[in-house]
């Protein structure tokens, strides 16, 4: 059915390689991609994680993540990164088998399979970072993937995360943070709560986000700390919580102070995603 499909956008790149059957074990890394608890425990065994779209494809390989392979419709098949190296697969399969094999209809119209890179310590990022985003118990890929692209955007040197958050490399964190997890340092804070006390050490001003009266006003904080200025300026870590339930207390009383942003109209606090967007204004900068 696609045998005379061209190779795409890359002279180098091998032939398309057709698929016609969603069994083909060829295409195997892509299977049920919409089986959260599934993909949650095969991509970190296997050493995989997919990009989903043109853009975060190419994001992908320019951080310099090595391609498994690349699943294509054939309207795609040109845009196939001209960088992709030559002996990655790409393999082409129409609509319908796409659908059958990902589990969803792939509007995007292309995916590649990336190696993951071995785990980075949390202690080289405390030792080489000033501002930090610390979350803990992220469950959401999409508030985590928001966070890590505002993480990027605004100045922040990394990302810690608990035990508990979720896979920022999972498919639809990659796709909400347009691939700017690859631009952000990220590593596991592990024991939880008890490593917080690293980031004090290391001479950082913990600061728990919440939305009780009786925190410090966020903005003063970021303006004190601008204040300062040059090389002495404050090493700061922002801790955020969960959607809902917040920080819990044990981490709050691991910080060095409680801050919170000031609402209006009654409005008790922000979505966690659009809180550390403010957050990262505020102090990424400084």
């Amino acid at each position: 059915m696609h045998d005379d499909l061209p190779v795409g956008a890359n002279p180098g790149v091998l032939a398309a390689i057709p698929i016609e059957d969603p069994a083909d074990p060829r295409v195997d890394d892509y299977v049920a991609l919409t089986d959260v608890a599934l993909r949650r425990r095969r991509e970190p065994a296997d050493g995989l994680f997919i990009a989903e779209g043109e853009k975060v494809i190419g994001r992908a390989l320019r951080a310099g993540f090595r391609p498994r392979s690349v699943l294509v419709s054939p309207a795609r098949l040109a845009a196939v990164p001209a960088d992709l190296p030559a002996d990655v697969p790409i393999y082409v399969a129409g609509p319908d088998v796409l659908a059958a094999i990902t589990g969803f209809e792939v509007h995007r119209g292309a995916l590649a399979s990336m190696h993951r890179r071995p785990a980075r310590p949390a202690a080289g990022l405390i030792t080489t970072a000033r501002r930090l985003l610390v979350c803990e118990d992220i469950v959401s890929h999409t508030n985590l993937g928001a966070i890590f692209r505002s993480a990027a955007g605004l100045g922040m040197d990394g990302v810690l995360l608990s035990p508990r958050c979720a896979d920022p490399l999972y498919r639809r964190c990659v796709r909400v943070s347009m691939g700017e997890v690859f631009a952000v340092a990220s590593a596991r804070l592990d024991p939880w709560p008890d490593a917080l006390s690293q980031l004090r050490d290391a001479g950082f001003d913990l600061l728990a986000l919440t939305p009780a009266a009786d925190a410090a006003d966020l903005g003063a904080f970021a303006a004190r700390a601008g204040a300062s200025g040059g090389a002495e300026a404050a090493r700061v870590a922002l801790l955020l919580g969960t959607e809902g339930a917040g920080l819990s207390s044990q981490a709050q009383a691991a910080a060095t102070a409680r801050v919170r942003i000031p609402m209006a109209h009654g409005v008790d606090s922000l979505n966690v995603a659009a809180t550390a967007a403010i957050a990262c204004y505020l102090l990424g900068r400084r």
